[in-house]
Parts: C-alpha cells; sequence; structure tokens
C-alpha cells in the first residue's frame, strides 16, 4: 500500500473531503505548499485559492479555498476553509457573472470599509477563476 496521509477540508456548511492522499498541494500565505506524509506539524493560514489532492492510484481531487487556517500533523492534513468548493462544482460563468457584479460594487462603494470588502470579494473571484482555468487545462 502506497505512504498515505489522511486528509479533511471542510467548510462552515459541509465536509467537502475526507480520505487519503499521496500528496497534497494547496496555496499558503507565503506560497503555494506541497505536503507528503510525515510532514513536520504546521498551522498557517491560506490564501484562496485550489487544493490538490492525488488520492492513492494517481487519481487528483481538487477544491476551490477561499481562504482559511491550515493544520498539518504527520498523519492528518485539516484544511478548515472559509468557502469550499469541489472542482465538478466550479462554474465559470457564475464567477464570471458575480466578478461583473462586484467590479460594478467597487466602482459605486463610497467609504474605504465597503471598498475594502468589495476588494476582498475581487480577490477571491480572481483566485477562483483562475483555479477553473487551471482545471480546465488538465
Amino acid at each position: 500500500m502506497a505512504n498515505t496521509i489522511h486528509v479533511d477540508v471542510v467548510s462552515a456548511e459541509e465536509s467537502i473531503f475526507s480520505g487519503e492522499a499521496e500528496f497534497v498541494v494547496l496555496p499558503g500565505e507565503a506560497g503555494e505548499l506541497g505536503i507528503y506524509p510525515r510532514h513536520t506539524p504546521l498551522i498557517t493560514r491560506i490564501k484562496p485559492g485550489a487544493v490538490r489532492i492525488r488520492k492513492p492510484g494517481g487519481e487528483e481531487e481538487f477544491v476551490f479555498v477561499a481562504g482559511g487556517i491550515l493544520e498539518i500533523q504527520p498523519k492528518l492534513i485539516t484544511v478548515l476553509a472559509d468557502t469550499a468548493i469541489r472542482g465538478a462544482d466550479l462554474d465559470e460563468a457564475k464567477a464570471n457573472e458575480a466578478l461583473r457584479q462586484a467590479e460594478e460594487a467597487r466602482a459605486k462603494a463610497k467609504d474605504k470599509t465597503e471598498i475594502a470588502v468589495v476588494e476582498g470579494e475581487l480577490a477571491m473571484l480572481a483566485a477562483q477563476l483562475a483555479a477553473i482555468r487551471k482545471l480546465r487545462k488538465k
């Protein structure tokens, strides 16, 4: 049997993935992280982007996360995502429409708080579209 690590990806709404993996790649705060079994323990924030989970046998699971917290233990990876969407559920047309609406909201925003909220939404949507395009290339 392959050397594996258990991975749990959860959002506030539901568990997105729970299973064994040979390798996981995700967007850490300081850059992309690659995680193999028996990785050194770590807790860090994650940025919006793609989580790629290589399951035993080579099949890959793809999840978009809109930020959150990553905890790594030698035999367990836990991703606590603000929002998580399975790769198969990503919709480019909906993301493009949300991006258009967010750009309109930015143009109408008046105070710094409102602008900051819209800028955060725009960054998350840009990361989601990049993840969709990356997934479509595979």
